[in-house]
């Protein structure tokens, strides 16, 4: 796998101490409240683990799986909801964990689902944010590390279920993926 990468843009101690940041300022921000977090699988698994750790408040977890690459390079556009939350969120405060923030397809869509079910507030972290692939207006409330117009694969994310694994995120090499 180590071979596919082309460049590691953030090593495993840079993951870590970004995470502990977030974690910190979530714990602040969220202060007397019991927020559910919620992570969008597969890619976010590993960073909500490693930031729920990081965070010093009572919270609950739930997950949510949705797809719009399926193994494909690039958002199809189409955005389906696979599994859906086991619990009620209506009045609750929601922090959605999620790995990217690429199109902003995804995460527009899984808002708008939350909202109609009556959340009382929806804050998103997103471990990276790739500006250059916009097509909604749409941004994280907290961002890891923001990211060059690159695929990026590790700690979680993928290309065709491989690479998330890897304990670091590095660039895929372009002949996997053309």
């Amino acid at each position: 796998m180590e071979n596919d990468i082309s460049e590691v843009l953030f090593s495993e101690a840079q993951l870590k101490q970004r995470i502990a940041e977030l974690g910190q300022q979530l714990s602040e921000d969220f202060s007397g409240k019991n927020p559910l977090v919620i992570c969008v699988l597969k890619g976010a698994f590993i960073f909500m683990g490693d930031l729920i750790r990081k965070m010093s408040i009572p919270l609950e977890i739930d997950f949510m799986a949705v797809s719009s690459y399926g193994a494909a390079s690039k958002s199809s556009g189409v955005v389906k909801i696979n599994k859906d939350l086991d619990v009620p969120v209506e009045g609750r405060d929601l922090i959605i964990v999620e790995d990217i923030t690429d199109s902003g397809l995804t995460l527009q869509f899984l808002q708008d689902v939350l909202r109609r079910k009556k959340a009382n507030s929806i804050s998103v972290v997103a471990l990276f944010d790739k500006p250059a692939r916009r097509k909604v207006d749409i941004k994280a409330d907290y961002v890891g590390f923001l990211l060059p117009d690159e695929f990026i694969v590790g700690y979680g994310l993928d290309y065709a279920e491989k690479y998330r694994n890897l304990p670091y995120v590095g660039i895929l090499k372009r002949e996997i993926y053309s």
